[in-house]
């Protein structure tokens, strides 16, 4: 058996997960009973491929023959033929942040009656939890040659209310009541009094209806903790209004210390809104897409309802009208916030700048003061080492006069001097002289050991030379 009826060859094959529907020309046939469940990835690159894996061991586990596979990097999918000639088709895709599973049952029986519950398919058991968290579940039934009322609607799908319709401007029903059953299941039922109508556009009309799921799903997912950060972005906002008013109102009179707690108050918040942030962009930035994606399908869907039933798309817009605004809100508000942080923030600090420029300055003043006085000293100082090295020239003078006197006295004694009084008062401007020139030389000397001096350059240069 080929994998795909009408087709001459596998290389054909590996074009077909381009286009799903292409695909189900050949293989899809009503009544069919189909089990749908979507996982979301929270590592997508990482867990991508662990899913395709995770598809291989499915197909494994089916028993379903490499021959009957085909395996693309983001799709593949494997046909079982049982032994009454039921057919089991399992696919799997990978999208940007899920994959899904659908799990296929046509009986070769055209009269063949299927319930809603665990697929017919001889010894068929999904045989592991896939990865991930689920985002849905869905079991649709398709039944052709049949028409429902609502009576028998509501004996097949649980919960309060049906939403049921015609799609596709054919005379295609669709219904559900997009409540879980016993088997966590939401159910759908597809009917059409025309078959030939009914299997041309199956392919389409389960490809929307997954679509549809999935992404409503997507949004709706991250609503309980888009909730939890609305009270805590409120809480931030309370807060941080109760710090600018505090602020404003003291800055002024604001020490270095204050202004240090204050900062450190303001950036341990600054920090806890931009983990706030980071968290929220991550979870809910595709919250638009999705929603695109979803209204783009309610109207791929062309609904016309019917007399006893509000439409699926009454139901997918009540649930997420306005979602994704609110997300996309509170992301603003979250950022506005944090630009909140950051210039009170970039205010302390210039406060702490202009405090620290004053200290400076007034350090400044204080050490030109200081240096004035220290010159003012030095000056002093110099004068009074002047006034001292001339009060110790006279003296040096008196007391080597002094000593000179009796020198002369003695050469008077002796008879080599006529007159000792003459030679003394002759000695005086001769001993004032030496005087000074043993201060002059005393100060070189002092100054030559405490400030030796460096060679002459020219010697420096003959040296090297």
């Amino acid at each position: 058996m080929s994998l795909k009826p009408n087709s001459p060859g596998k290389g054909i094959l590996r074009q077909l997960h381009k286009t799903q529907e292409k695909y189900f020309e050949g293989w899809v046939d009503v009544p069919a009973h189909i089990h749908h469940t979507a996982y979301r990835m929270a590592n997508p690159p990482t867990e991508r491929p662990q899913s395709r894996k995770e598809f291989q061991q499915l197909l494994n586990c089916l028993e379903i023959e490499p021959s009957q596979t085909v395996l693309e990097d983001k799709v593949g999918f494997g046909v079982k033929t049982g032994t009454q000639d039921d057919r089991l088709i399992a696919i799997w895709e990978a999208h940007t942040e899920y994959y899904s599973y659908q799990i296929w049952h046509i009986p070769h029986d055209k009269t063949q009656l299927l319930g809603f519950g665990p697929l017919g398919f001889s010894r068929y058991v999904f045989p592991f939890s896939p990865l991930g968290l689920q985002v849905n579940a869905l079991d649709l039934l398709v039944t052709p040659s049949r028409i429902y009322d609502q009576e028998e609607l509501a004996t097949l799908l649980p919960g309060p209310q049906i939403y049921a319709s015609k799609v596709l401007n054919e005379d295609i029903s669709v219904a559900t009541s997009f409540t879980p059953d016993e088997h966590g299941r939401e159910r759908y039922l597809i009917w059409s009094p025309d078959s030939l109508v009914l299997r041309q556009k199956l392919a389409r009309l389960i490809d929307i209806l997954t679509t549809l799921e999935n992404y409503t799903h997507l949004i709706l997912v991250p609503y309980s903790a888009f909730s939890r950060a609305v009270d805590q972005v409120q809480i931030f906002e309370q807060r941080h209004l109760y710090q600018r008013t505090l602020i404003t109102r003291e800055l002024k009179q604001a020490t270095h210390s204050t202004l240090q707690q204050w900062l450190e108050g303001l950036t341990h918040d600054f920090l806890e809104v931009g983990r706030l942030a980071d968290s929220m962009r991550f979870r809910l930035s595709a919250s638009v897409p999705y929603d695109r994606i979803v209204h783009s399908n309610t109207l791929a869907l062309r609904e016309h309802p019917l007399s006893y039933g509000r439409t699926l798309t009454d139901y997918v817009e009540s649930k997420i009208t306005g979602v994704a605004d609110g997300y996309q809100q509170l992301l603003s508000r979250i950022h506005a916030l944090e630009q909140d942080f950051e210039g009170t923030i970039a205010v302390l600090r210039t406060k702490v700048e202009l405090l620290l420029q004053e200290q400076n300055l007034a350090q400044q003043d204080q050490n030109m003061k200081l240096l004035a006085s220290v010159d003012q000293t030095t000056k002093s100082q110099a004068v009074l080492q002047h006034t001292v090295e001339g009060l110790s020239v006279i003296v040096i003078a008196y007391y080597v006069s002094g000593l000179a006197n009796y020198v002369f006295k003695a050469l008077e004694e002796i008879g080599w001097l006529s007159n000792y009084s003459l030679a003394s008062g002759v000695f005086v401007p001769v001993a004032l002289c030496l005087s000074f020139a043993i201060i002059t030389l005393g100060r070189k000397h002092i100054h030559k050991k405490l400030f030796p001096s460096h060679p002459p350059a020219s010697s420096s240069h003959q040296q090297n030379q």
